[in-house]
């Protein structure tokens, strides 16, 4: 891999919290041995009220996801700002703190620092808990919750905490949300509105509403492994029945070799992930949530060539992967109408669950850090591919210097994203 020039773009910082681990270390441990979280989810609600279910007079499986069982949050948060803040917020803060210190931006001008937030709807079980108890008498809800109901809630207390004064606001592409934020902070650093520019991934804390939202859409499993969570996330398997809910946030610090005296003299013992090499982003014009496989094809073929890379030149690649059944088939469609069946392939999602609004920048630190430590992760419950002859990681850890990866990500509404990695 070539040494970066002064117009690369880098990705220079890396925070993550997951319901498998909370930072980077922790999260890439859990990666490579496959270590999961599923159960049925138990948070506050998340499962249907007792009552509704009985009047349903049919039984109802439980909600499977995978959450997260302790945060620690980072002594410069503080404690105060912390009574008033979403789960959601809180594992921002958490996150962003991670990839803050981990690119040394204490050291950056705060005028020159911008933060792009991908997802909206964020916060609907915060919502729920918030006014549930105060039907018949409204007027008593806090005042606060005129604010924090808000996606910009995220932006305020991040900005707040760390001092980033160049912009900051959300962005969403429904489950492509994290990696659009990534795209428009390298958009941002590119044309030089910021010197840097985070983007963070933010944890989608859904309700029973919107988990039944997806159940009855067909969308999230799992009737199936009800009783079994252990075997209910299964990615490109023939027994997979929709996606499995695991909490989640990342965040991507983005910035410009060339971005000034300040970022040059920073960058001294400051080392990248990677270089950022190509990106695209594709519309099906299409509402409903049945995938593309043009659109799919338009975003890895615009990111292959912004990236002037080849189908050959891709080593690796980290598929959206849902375990959903028509979205899995059209990715692999794709891939295969790419010429990327060669490359090396697995699923995080497998093992963390689909993140939602947070999968993409989560799914993107995946690829880095199993970058930096040379080595794939495994697939969970791939026990019969659909597609047999693609290059998969399927039940343990394996070496891989990747050189060049390839990250998928769509969302609802015919998003469909792509970005190219390249190690420096």
């Amino acid at each position: 891999m070539r040494k970066p020039d002064a117009d690369d773009i880098l990705i220079t910082g890396v925070g993550v919290t997951a319901a498998v681990g909370q930072g980077r270390a922790d999260f890439l441990a859990a990666l490579l041995e496959g270590r999961h979280r599923f159960d049925v989810m138990r948070r506050p609600g998340r499962q249907r009220p007792v009552a509704a279910t009985a009047a349903a007079g049919t039984p109802s499986a439980p909600f499977l996801g995978a959450e997260i069982e302790a945060l620690r949050m980072p002594e410069r948060i503080p404690r105060g700002l912390l009574r008033t803040a979403s789960l959601s917020a809180q594992v921002a803060l958490a996150t962003l703190d991670e990839a803050w210190n981990d690119a040394a931006l204490d050291d950056v001008d705060p005028l020159r620092i911008g933060l792009i937030v991908g997802g909206s709807n964020v916060q609907q079980r915060e919502q729920l808990l918030a006014t549930d108890p105060f039907r018949g008498r409204e007027g008593f809800l806090r005042p606060n919750y005129g604010v924090s109901f808000m996606d910009s809630d995220l932006c305020g207390l991040c900005t707040e905490v760390f001092g980033i004064r160049a912009f900051a606001f959300t962005v969403g592409g429904a489950s492509a949300s994290g990696q659009v934020a990534a795209i428009q902070a390298i958009e941002a650093v590119r044309s030089g509105r910021a010197d840097v520019c985070i983007a963070l991934g933010a944890l989608m804390d859904l309700s029973y509403w919107e988990c039944q939202g997806f159940r009855s859409l067909g969308a999230m499993g799992s009737d199936r492994y009800a009783e079994t969570p252990a075997l209910a996330c299964r990615p490109f398997d023939r027994e997979r029945d929709g996606f499995i809910f695991g909490e989640a946030c990342g965040a991507l610090v983005v910035e410009r070799v060339g971005s000034g005296a300040d970022i040059a003299a920073r960058r001294v013992g400051v080392s990248p992930y990677a270089r950022v090499a190509g990106w695209a982003m594709a519309m099906d014009g299409n509402r409903n949530p049945n995938p593309s496989l043009d659109g799919e094809v338009r975003a890895i073929r615009d990111a292959m060539t912004m990236a002037g890379l080849s189908a050959a030149d891709i080593d690796y690649v980290n598929p959206h992967g849902t375990g959903s059944h028509i979205g899995d088939i059209t990715e692999l469609a794709a891939l295969r109408a790419c010429g990327l069946t060669h490359a090396r392939i697995n699923a995080t999602k497998s093992i963390v669950g689909h993140g939602l609004t947070a999968a993409g920048a989560v799914e993107l630190a995946a690829v880095l850090l199993q970058m930096r430590a040379g080595r794939l992760h495994p697939t969970r419950n791939l026990d019969d591919p659909f597609e047999a002859d693609f290059a998969w990681i399927r039940d343990n850890a394996e070496p891989h210097a990747i050189g060049r990866a390839l990250n998928m990500s769509m969302g609802f509404g015919g998003v469909n994203t792509a970005v190219c990695l390249e190690r420096c």
